[in-house]
């Protein structure tokens, strides 16, 4: 198993707040996706934001956050905000 911090965009912080959802690994983060990983996120630490997400999509795809495309960034944020009402 890869660990988290080999995966672009995680640092050791968002990889010990993933730890400590139940994500242990880059293939368990691949395996839950980057929406899911956020709602457990979310649920643990309130304070997570649309860049978190936009991380961790990254992260799975292996490419810069701010390099996701425009279709997915809006996407991502439809479900952000959706998580907020």
């Amino acid at each position: 198993m890869a660990e988290l911090t080999s995966m672009m965009n995680i640092g050791k912080e968002m990889a010990e707040k993933l730890t400590s959802v139940g994500i242990e690994s880059s293939e368990k983060l691949i395996e839950t996706g980057a929406k899911d990983a956020f709602l457990r996120l979310k649920q643990k630490y309130p304070n997570v934001c649309l860049v978190h997400l936009y991380t961790l999509e990254g992260a799975i795809h292996d490419i810069e956050f701010n390099c996701l495309s425009e279709d997915t960034k809006k996407d991502l944020k439809e479900f952000s905000d959706f998580l907020k009402k």
